[in-house]
This record gives structure tokens, C-alpha cells and sequence, in this order.
């Protein structure tokens, strides 16, 4: 499935990410197993997965400056979701997650601003093919679109999962394109990265285009910074 020029973006991460510990169902770097079983309460595929072993966590360690931390998540994404890929219509497939964790302080940068554009352009890349990116971040509680209490995670981390398609577009309203591609998605073993350039500078240049409209405001008038807020 995995094309030469896609094998060729998805270069090992190194440098801003020193990786910790690789898709293991129990970390040790950071405690993760409390979190998960609380949260089992709001996903019904989660319990399941963990029971079979199919919930993997793979940790990094921030170690570079924003934008170079920025790039190498993104790469971590895209190589856990190459490796998803072929995995996601065999029997429990449903029940495979992938979870990039993000541990380390970067100066002048919180994990929220680290992630947001990486996650954009991996949902953006992945969904049309059936992969849902998330993302959560350390401390910081959530609220569902019902009004439920989600529990802080102990760590900042992007999952990355097959999509469930009659449920998951209803997380990106903000979105309504993106929604749409989730809805009808199909692999067909193609490379996402045809016809984008590889580069990170020149994929997040690129992935202002994908970007809603910004609404009016006095201190911003044009196209937004960052991508749109999203629970996914």
C-alpha cells in the first residue's frame, strides 16, 4: 500500500522527538491505564480494544523548537496512520487505536499550539481514507457535545483510529467538507501525499487552504492563524 514517495515523507522522526517508548498497551513513562478505563464510559469501542489489546500508545519526548516539534508530530501521525491503514478492515479492526503521546515542555509553546496544525492536516489527509485523528491534551478536562464531562488526560496525546462512520462526522461541524469526505470514505490504497509537497513548511502552507472561512472580527479580519477548535 505504502507508495515510494509516501514511504519517503514518512521519514523517521528524530531530533525535535526523542521517542520514549513504542506502541506498547502499557507505557511506563507516563500512566496512562486509570485515564483509559475511565473513558471507556464515552466510547463504546474502547473497552473492547483494551480487553483485546488493540489501544497502543507510542511516546515522544519534546526535544527541539516549536515548528521542529511540530513537523515531527506530524510525521508521527502519518506513520501511525500507514501502519493502521492496512490493518482497519480485518476482523477488529474497529477496535485498533494508535495514540501519539506527547511528554516535554517546549519554551514559549503549550502542547495545545503544538498540535493543533499537525492534527488539521491529519485529519484532512486521512479522513477521505478512513482515518479519524483526535486530540487531547494534559490537565485539561473536556466537555462532549451532550454536555458530559470527559476526564483531563495525564498527557497530551493525537489517536489516530478507523473512522465510524455514521457517528463521526457529527464531531466536525466546524467543518462541513471534511464531514462530508469522513461520511462517504473509502481506501482505496491511495497515497495521500500525490499531490501535496512533503515538506512541513510547505504541507501547513498548503493546509490554509482547507481552512473555513474566518469570521469577521476587528482584530482579525483575514484567514485564522490556527486551524478551527475540535473535540476530534
Amino acid at each position: 500500500m505504502t507508495t515510494g514517495r509516501t514511504s519517503a515523507a514518512l521519514r523517521p522522526t528524530a531530533g525535535a522527538l526523542r521517542l520514549v517508548e513504542a506502541s506498547t498497551i502499557r507505557p511506563t513513562s507516563v500512566d496512562i491505564s486509570g485515564y483509559a478505563r475511565q473513558m471507556t464510559a464515552h466510547c463504546p469501542y474502547l473497552a473492547p480494544s483494551l480487553q483485546q489489546g488493540l489501544t497502543t500508545w507510542t511516546v515522544y519526548r519534546a526535544d527541539g523548537d516549536a515548528e521542529a516539534v511540530q513537523a515531527e508530530l506530524f510525521h508521527a501521525g502519518a506513520q501511525a496512520a500507514e501502519w493502521l491503514r492496512p490493518l482497519l478492515n480485518r476482523p477488529h479492526g474497529l477496535l485498533r487505536c494508535e495514540n501519539i503521546v506527547l511528554l516535554g515542555d517546549v519554551p514559549g509553546a503549550r502542547h495545545r499550539d503544538l498540535m493543533a496544525w499537525p492534527h488539521w492536516v491529519l485529519k484532512n489527509l486521512y479522513g477521505p481514507v478512513g482515518g479519524m485523528f483526535g486530540k487531547f491534551y494534559a490537565g485539561e478536562e473536556e466537555v462532549t457535545a451532550a454536555g458530559h464531562r470527559i476526564p483531563a488526560a495525564p498527557a497530551s496525546f493525537l489517536p489516530v483510529r478507523a473512522a465510524v462512520r455514521r457517528r463521526d462526522p457529527r464531531f466536525l461541524a466546524a467543518t462541513p467538507d471534511l464531514a462530508a469526505a469522513l461520511a462517504a470514505a473509502d481506501d482505496d490504497g491511495r497515497d495521500v501525499f500525490e499531490h501535496i509537497p512533503t515538506e512541513w513548511t510547505e504541507i501547513r502552507t498548503w493546509a490554509q487552504h482547507l481552512l473555513p472561512p474566518a469570521k469577521p472580527s476587528p482584530s482579525s479580519p483575514g484567514t485564522p492563524a490556527s486551524p478551527p477548535p475540535s473535540r476530534s
